[in-house]
């Protein structure tokens, strides 16, 4: 059975408007509360990012845990991968993250981590939809949850981040530029980087509620890669607003996106005979990627679109790396979800060991010209049961041979179906994107 509430990563929408309410969250708080309890006694961690609108859904979540008889563990403003490094740490029960992760800031949403520091299994978010749709009790007065803060969850973080690189590396001299998208890394991955020895400069660290992931961060590199010119640092590190994206920056301002890092991370790992398993992406991962792997003896798997999928393509092929382009980058030797300051450590950490920097390192992968068109549907459509758009469709990858690549999906959550077509020659792939729009625009009568 479908999902009513949850979807491929938490539950999502703009404040104020049905499902993202207090009173809402407040029966999610409840429900979720009811489920934990049924499995015992313990307590549950609660983060949230820096929006304005984490103070009424923290509260929110405090009183329905509270009132089903859960003792809540509030964290303030800390990352999701925080989040998830302590509820595993600390054994809770659970850890809840209130964030919209690279939205803006007039969404918030709320994602759940279970004990093992993984997303919740599916029998479990339906469990807790199951109670969402039933009328809210309160516990007897004697067994009503209590709530307390954690005042060194920062430190606790930042000293795990920092234990993921040897320390015998030497950082000092390293000039790097840190954008925290104004979001809940602010307070964390400028302490991270400096005291690994490297010298810092901090942008996007002045949250004031309203411009989490304006103009800053992963989703709007364009400052960092300004910024590492104007300080002639050796690179940047943007982050999104809850910190489980990664973007960088290299010492002549291009920019690095997730397939790249990837790739990066994943040669080094073979050099050190610590790469197990197959590279995960997904469907929209860079052909130049694959490519780039291929020539290294590295296999890639494609997920569907979104870190849920990659993660169980990991586990399913014992594989320890993963991610997307957008910046989405699962090292599972290291943690235990998506974690941009893991994944910027790591590359940092292939720069000293190898002595190249971080522009070399991203020269033995070529990324292809991509072009993604989106086209509005007024019905959900059929896309595998249309003779005329599969024709179309091979056609041009007949065109393309194996050196390029079609994908024709529809949104999960726009009726939208979206068109891009992949190749070494821009200019033709560009082409060949808009004579497969026009033709599915007129199959589907869009």
């Amino acid at each position: 059975m479908a999902k009513k509430y949850f979807g491929t990563d938490g539950i999502r929408g703009k404040v104020g408007e049905h499902p993202i309410t207090a009173d809402f969250f407040l029966k999610l708080g409840w429900a979720a509360g009811r489920v934990f309890a049924n499995e015992g006694h313990g307590f549950v961690l609660v983060g949230k990012d820096t929006r304005i609108s984490g103070y009424m859904f923290e509260s929110a979540l405090e009183a329905g845990l509270t009132a089903a008889g859960v003792d809540t563990r509030l964290l303030g403003p800390m990352p999701t991968p925080g989040v998830a490094y302590l509820t595993r740490t600390l054994r809770a029960q659970a850890g809840i993250v209130i964030s919209a992760s690279h939205n803006p800031y007039y969404d918030n949403g709320v994602k759940f981590f279970s004990v093992h520091g993984t997303k919740l299994p599916d029998e479990i978010e339906k469990e807790i939809e199951h109670y969402i749709d039933t009328p809210m009790t309160t516990v007897e007065s004697s067994g009503l949850g209590k709530a307390k803060r954690i005042s060194d969850a920062a430190g606790r973080y930042i000293e795990f981040c920092k234990a993921s690189v040897p320390t015998r590396l030497d950082f000092d001299g390293l000039r790097i530029v840190v954008d925290c998208a104004h979001g809940a890394t602010y307070h964390i991955a400028p302490h991270v980087f400096s005291e690994i020895g490297a010298e810092v400069v901090s942008i996007g660290t002045e949250p004031n509620g309203l411009n989490i992931n304006e103009e800053y961060g992963a989703t709007s590199p364009q400052k960092l890669a300004e910024t590492v010119l104007a300080y002639r640092a050796d690179l940047g590190i943007a982050l999104d607003g809850d910190g489980d994206r990664l973007i960088m920056v290299d010492h002549k301002g291009e920019i690095v996106d997730g397939d790249e890092l990837i790739y990066i991370i994943a040669k080094s790992r073979l050099g050190a005979n610590e790469l197990s398993g197959p590279v995960i992406g997904t469907l929209m991962s860079n052909l130049g990627m694959e490519h780039a792997l291929k020539q290294l003896g590295i296999s890639l798997l494609r997920a569907k679109v979104g870190d849920r999928y990659v993660m169980e393509l990991l586990v399913e092929n014992k594989g320890i790396l993963g991610g997307e382009g957008s910046g989405h980058i699962i090292c599972l030797d290291k943690t235990t979800t998506g974690d941009g300051i893991i994944a910027a450590l790591q590359i940092i950490a292939e720069m000293q060991h190898s002595g190249k920097n971080l522009h070399e390192l991203k020269s033995g992968m070529t990324k292809y010209p991509q072009v993604l068109l989106n086209i509005k549907t007024k019905t959900k459509p059929d896309l595998d049961g249309n003779e005329t758009i599969q024709k179309a469709v091979k056609d041009v990858e007949k065109k393309l041979g194996t050196s390029g690549r079609v994908l024709l999906r529809a949104s999960g959550t726009e009726p939208l179906i979206r068109v891009m077509v992949e190749g070494q020659h821009e200019d033709k792939v560009t082409e060949y994107a808009n004579q497969l729009a026009d033709q599915v625009t007129k199959a589907m009568g869009a």
